[in-house]
């Protein structure tokens, strides 16, 4: 039997998507439950929320954060919620549709098939899968992944996807209260961190494409993060101080 996954979304001014975006995933050919974790969104995006966890019961989860805390924080906080009650497929997924909701099943079959411990959804791994960039920002991404696996050694071509579903055991193992980056950063050390520990890391090509509505959230200090990042990781992982 199938086990159910938690896909935990992280919110700020997604009303225009999250609705639409739960449909379709209690759509899927998989039991699924929703934990949107949202900072504050002035836009109304908890209410479309709320609206949902009354149509489909017991299935919708909503955490309601104070301001714009990162992203970081808000998926260390959905991890300890699906801990708590022991969801054994746990996934990270954007709100703005960059995602595809069949691409998530793919990623949630291959972990709950035992085929890896970590499914990335990879832009990467067969060639080049973005729709709609402009071609500074692939060239960014492209390059901030080359960066990031040369300096790490991580056996992925995307490292910094945003896209995965982890096994229970992967975020056991990792100690959460350690994970302070943000953005490209938190993806990259979730990786690192889950291949160092032993686990098995599986990209699965997904067509990634650019939001439709909303605004975009990366920004040059997410950007910088990256950067030293990835350095403080090696020379954390070598002095076994991870």
């Amino acid at each position: 039997m199938s086990k159910t996954a938690l896909i935990i979304i992280p919110t700020y001014n997604e009303a225009g998507n999250i609705g639409r975006m739960i449909d379709r995933l209690m759509g899927l050919g998989h039991p699924v439950h929703v934990l949107v974790v949202d900072d504050g969104s002035p836009d109304g995006t908890a209410e479309v929320v709320k609206t949902k966890q009354g149509q489909y019961q017991d299935k919708i989860h909503l955490i309601e954060r104070e301001g714009k805390l990162g992203l970081g924080t808000a998926y260390v906080r959905g991890f300890e919620f699906a801990l708590e009650r022991d969801y054994e497929l746990i996934m990270e997924m954007d709100a703005d549709f960059s995602h595809r909701p069949e691409d998530a099943l793919k990623l949630i079959q291959a972990v709950d098939k035992g085929e890896c411990d970590v499914a990335v959804g990879s832009r990467y791994s067969n060639g080049i899968s973005i729709i709609n960039w402009p071609l500074s920002r692939l060239i960014l991404s492209y390059g901030a992944n080359i960066y990031a696996r040369t300096i790490t050694g991580l056996p992925i071509f995307d490292t910094t996807a945003g896209f995965k579903c982890l096994h229970r055991k992967v975020l056991e193992a990792i100690p959460l209260d350690r994970l302070k980056s943000n953005g490209y950063a938190f993806q990259i050390e979730i990786h690192f961190r889950a291949w160092k520990a032993g686990f098995t890391l599986k990209e699965v090509s997904i067509v990634f494409r650019e939001r439709e509505e909303g605004v975009s959230k990366m920004s040059k200090a997410i950007v910088r993060e990256a950067i030293w990042r990835v350095w403080a990781l090696k020379f954390r992982s070598l002095f076994g101080a991870l």
